[in-house]
């Protein structure tokens, strides 16, 4: 798969619209509704199976009723792939999502690594901030770490050998540390959030 490669405005342009590409953002959209209406995942995703518009496709149940099932590891990866003093909840809503739903594909289906990261990055470029394309990247790159420490030498070989832990996927020349100010402020950090949701307010 071609590395994305970011224009001069900064995005990542869609490498493509495949049907996988469409079901993950579907599952961010679910993801993302429900924490904005403070609403349960289940019920929307539900509600969105049974409205069908458009159909809700097998693998955006997976996606959603996958992170669910694990959200506490995920969430748990993902605080450790944070710096020192930050937090889930000062990452912008869609950038959280999409690094959840790519910890799941990365621990629990066969999307290969490569493309797991890609393709967040890719949906961070076309629905997040300027800044969240190198954030993301850096912050899955620093999870694949996390989970590569979590993952016995024989398993590890064992993706080594199927091709399963390629070097994560690059955003740009060079992508920020997970420690980069592009992820987020909060009330005890005074400097302004360049990823910040603004809706989270």
């Amino acid at each position: 798969m071609t590395e994305p490669v970011l224009p001069p405005h900064g995005r990542v342009a869609n490498r493509d619209n495949s049907p996988r590409t469409k079901a993950r953002k579907r599952a961010l959209d679910i993801l993302f509704e429900s924490e904005l209406r403070e609403r349960s995942t289940v019920e929307t995703l539900a509600d969105r199976v049974a409205l069908a518009e458009p159909p809700v496709r097998p693998f955006t149940i997976d996606l959603v009723e996958g992170y669910l099932d694990h959200a506490d590891a995920i969430d748990g990866v993902l605080a450790d792939s944070l710096a020192d003093g930050w937090t889930l909840m000062r990452m912008n809503r869609i950038d959280r999502n999409l690094a959840r739903i790519a910890i799941y594909e990365l621990l629990h289906t066969d999307t290969p690594q490569r493309v797991a990261i890609a393709e967040a990055v890719d949906l961070a470029a076309e629905l997040s901030t300027d800044d969240s394309p190198a954030f993301v990247n850096a912050v899955l790159a620093r999870a694949t770490d996390v989970l590569r420490r979590r993952t016995p030498a024989s398993d590890a070989d064992e993706a080594a050998e199927t091709g399963a832990d390629d070097a994560p996927v690059s955003a740009g020349e060079s992508a920020p540390s997970a420690s980069s100010p592009s992820g987020g402020s909060d009330a005890s950090h005074p400097a302004p959030d360049p990823t910040g949701d603004p809706a989270q307010g």
